[in-house]
């Protein structure tokens, strides 16, 4: 039996009528850079996160980018990041300049150790960017009070948690920014590259709007230097179809999660994993992430020849990747990021995936642990 890591071709022919409609419709129009279904995508989420504003924007990555600009933060100045994380999170600091000074995690949810972070705010820190990584939002009310006592902006990496809650509040709604990724393999995805910020503040959004089009205010004049940042109509008019049945496919995820640890408990191997902690409100898995200590290679290479789906991440921490080399950490500096580098594997939990798969996912780990 095959079982993908994720199946985007049974998403896609679950909306596969009313997708091709949409896009028609854009077709039609001939209206492809920004227009009506670039504002009805950014009203749907805006409202989704339960916030004000959204602004449309060219990736995740550029969202994060396009928050740091509008914050004017750049050479000399300092930004509080995780280390273990996605590059985008770090990569846009140094692309406006500025320094990522990097946080261990938090084990049990692989966000942001808060406790770490007043220690290395210095005179240069502007801002933080909490990652609410795998679908589980970081502790943001501590975070919170301590953006405020230092006089912090905050810049949420909510890339992979939209629709995740924290004290009854979605993802991207605590930060001055919440910045999203509509690429493909997100609980949200379009068809090629997509993202969006949201904010509570009018005249944050206004700043955005002018930057995602070079910087022009009004058209061909020049206040600031902002860039391309724009989101194409058609990935907004997917956004917009898919949307409408996000919270089916979140629900999805989490039964298969719950599912998962039945089987695993009935496997009796359960505690010979680490498995997925959900401690802060709503966790939407955008990747079940499980734990094994010494033999996790071991056990992927043994997965993978059995024709079932899975990914590291991540192989390596931040303060270890060679394009940070000049930064002087060293091995050993982030145990935690490096422990979770050298023990975690994502399993499938695609909200398609049949129970026959899930059965013989826990069945091939039971009886690589089982040494059968």
């Amino acid at each position: 039996m095959k079982v993908p890591l994720l199946d985007l071709q049974a998403q896609y022919q679950s909306v596969k009528k009313e997708m091709l409609e949409k896009v028609q419709e854009v077709m039609e129009s001939q209206r492809f850079i920004l227009g009506p279904e670039v504002e009805q995508c950014e009203k749907s989420i805006a409202a989704y996160c339960g916030v004000n504003f959204a602004c449309g924007v060219s990736s995740g990555t550029d969202a994060l980018v396009i928050a740091l600009m509008n914050e004017g933060i750049g050479p000399e100045d300092e930004v509080i990041t995780p280390d273990y994380t996605f590059f985008a999170t770090c990569g846009s600091v140094v692309r406006v300049g500025a320094i990522p000074v990097f946080a261990d995690i938090d084990p049990a949810t692989y966000n942001i150790d808060i406790t770490q972070i007043e220690s290395l705010i210095t005179s240069r820190t502007k801002a933080i960017i909490p990652v609410h990584l795998f679908g589980q939002m970081a502790d943001m009310t501590p975070l919170m009070k301590i953006a405020e006592k230092h006089g912090l902006v905050v810049i949420e990496d909510a890339a992979q948690a939209i629709g995740t809650e924290y004290e009854g509040k979605r993802a991207g709604s605590f930060g001055r920014y919440g910045c999203f990724s509509f690429f493909p393999s997100k609980n949200l995805g379009c068809f090629g590259d997509g993202g969006m910020v949201v904010t509570q503040d009018p005249d944050v959004i206004k700043q955005l709007q002018v930057l995602r089009n070079h910087g022009a205010d009004p058209k061909y004049y020049y206040k600031r230097i902002g860039g391309n940042f724009r989101l194409d109509a058609l990935q907004a008019a997917v956004v917009n179809v898919k949307l409408k049945h996000l919270d089916r496919w979140s629900e999805a995820r989490q039964k298969n999660a719950k599912r998962y640890e039945k089987l695993f408990s009935e496997a009796g191997i359960d505690a010979m994993l680490q498995l997925p902690k959900v401690i802060h409100g709503r966790h939407v898995f955008n990747q079940y992430v499980i734990r094994i200590e010494d033999r996790r290679d071991e056990l992927m290479n043994f997965l993978l020849r059995n024709e079932i789906g899975c990914e590291i991440y991540y192989p390596r921490p931040m303060h270890l990747q060679e394009c940070f080399a000049d930064m002087g950490h060293r091995q050993g500096e982030f145990p935690e990021s490096e422990k979770a580098c050298r023990e975690t594997l994502a399993l499938p939990i695609f909200p398609e995936m049949k129970e026959d798969q899930q059965d013989f996912v826990v069945e091939r780990i039971a009886g690589f642990l089982k040494g059968r």
